[in-house]
């Protein structure tokens, strides 16, 4: 159609596509749930438009039916998309474990910032166990439960990381005011300082609904100036402690902007992060090293040679910077699992073919435990080939073979020799390890 005699019912319906196509990217990024302010204003504007689209005129036209058709197709498609986003399983999955983190901070740290003893080992631990297991929410690589997941993640770590330094510093004030007028106000700031940190926890924890982001940083910049009009007199001491209290405020401004600045710089996508790109090159070198050793018919000077670059590549896994996330410290902690397990796997062959080739006397029972570990070594090869899932029936297979050698060797009595009793805790601590490994390459976790 000639662009210039172009029905206005048409271009009133590309007018409106265009409109909803600007939003698109919100609605398939949207991480929040559905009482959300965002969430309700994201559904009235596309409502807004297929209201837009019911009132277009078609004058019994078949091609503009059909143009209005596809375009109220478009609107109800990302309506659909929005409510999946906010009602997802693992988005609800998300924001149960963040509940479970503002019921811990209510009852551990707010009662510490109005005058409570101390926070205690239980808070930390709690702290700990929820962050491990957001880290193993799945996500699937849907934006939307990346960024729910990430954000949710960053305020839990900040409030991790904000109790750690101030648990860190004295509980004392550090100068006395009889040293100067000056420090008297510096005491009064670092005071307030103190009380906008418990606010701070709770803003990020959404356990107080009275405060807000923007007024707590109003407050804390009216003390930074305070800080910056503070005669000292030269005096080193005095300001340097003036110093310490500026970058404490400045650390609590900084989370303040924590969630503005994650949907800023995608830093949610962790598939672009260096750290993971460094850990997924040695993932992939590891590969390419298990794949090759393997085959059937393995020279056995490649396991040597291998297991001095594995040994390598564990170093630069020592060397990948965690940038104080979860998610990358677990992406790391599997990675060092994975090419240790092919170095254990190399261990016990060598171990295994050094008896073939020196026998030496042994008891039954000693006998035993190296027939397991024989076993143990044949499941190990296949274990590391699987790349199923835990209904595949092959994981049944080699789970229930792992269980039997645990068995055959809880049947083993090393009749008091001590040599025997090592050997068989050893095997059984491989058995368990290859059991959880087999585990962990299962459960589908991703960053």
């Amino acid at each position: 159609m000639d662009m210039g005699n172009q029905h206005p019912s048409i271009s009133r319906l590309q007018e409106i596509q265009r409109e909803v196509k600007s939003i698109e990217p919100q609605v398939v990024g949207f991480s929040g749930l559905s009482d959300d302010k965002n969430y309700k204003k994201l559904e009235r504007i596309l409502t807004k438009q297929l209201f837009e689209i019911d009132s277009v005129d078609t004058e019994g036209k078949g091609d503009i039916q059909q143009a209005r058709k596809r375009a109220a197709q478009e609107i109800e498609r990302l309506l659909k998309e929005l409510e999946q986003n906010a009602n997802h399983p693992h988005r609800i999955e998300i924001q149960n474990i963040f509940k479970e983190a503002q019921a811990l901070v209510k009852e551990k740290i707010v009662p510490f910032y109005s005058g409570g003893n101390c926070v205690t080992d239980e808070f930390e631990e709690g702290i700990q166990d929820i962050i491990l297991r957001l880290t193993h929410v799945k996500t699937g690589g849907k934006i939307s439960l990346r960024k729910a997941r990430y954000n949710t993640l960053t305020k839990i770590c900040a409030v991790q990381e904000i109790i750690e330094d101030c648990m860190r510093k004295q509980p004392s004030l550090p100068l006395s005011e009889d040293v100067h007028p000056s420090v008297a106000k510096i005491n009064s700031v670092m005071c307030e300082v103190n009380k906008a940190r418990g606010t701070l926890i709770a803003l990020l924890m959404g356990v107080d609904s009275t405060e807000t982001c923007r007024h707590l940083s109003c407050v804390l910049s009216g003390l930074m100036a305070d800080l910056d009009a503070l005669d000292v007199c030269g005096r080193t001491e005095i300001r340097n402690y003036r110093r310490e209290v500026v970058e404490d405020i400045n650390k609590l401004l900084k989370y303040l902007d924590l969630e503005e600045e994650a949907d800023n710089t995608h830093a949610f996508d962790l598939g672009q992060n260096h750290s993971i790109l460094k850990i997924e090159k040695v993932l992939k070198r590891m590969r390419e090293i298990k794949n090759e050793l393997l085959q059937p018919q393995s020279p056995p000077e490649l396991c040597l040679s291998s297991k001095t670059e594995l040994q390598g590549l564990i170093g630069q896994l020592d060397e990948v910077s965690l940038e104080k996330n979860p998610c990358i410290r677990e992406a790391r902690r599997r990675a060092v699992i994975e090419v240790q397990t092919l170095i254990t796997y190399l261990d016990l062959k060598e171990a295994l073919e050094k008896r073939k080739l020196f026998p030496c006397e042994e008891t039954s029972p000693h006998k035993a435990v190296w027939g397991v570990l024989g076993n143990l070594s044949e499941i190990q090869g296949e274990v590391l080939s699987f790349g199923g899932k835990r209904t595949d029936k092959n994981y049944i297979r080699l789970e229930e073979l792992l269980t039997k050698q645990l068995l055959a060797l809880d049947a083993v009595d090393p009749q008091g020799e001590e040599k025997c009793k090592a050997a068989r805790k050893q095997a059984v601590k491989l058995a368990q390890n290859i059991l959880s490994y087999l585990d962990m390459k299962s459960d589908e976790w991703e960053y």
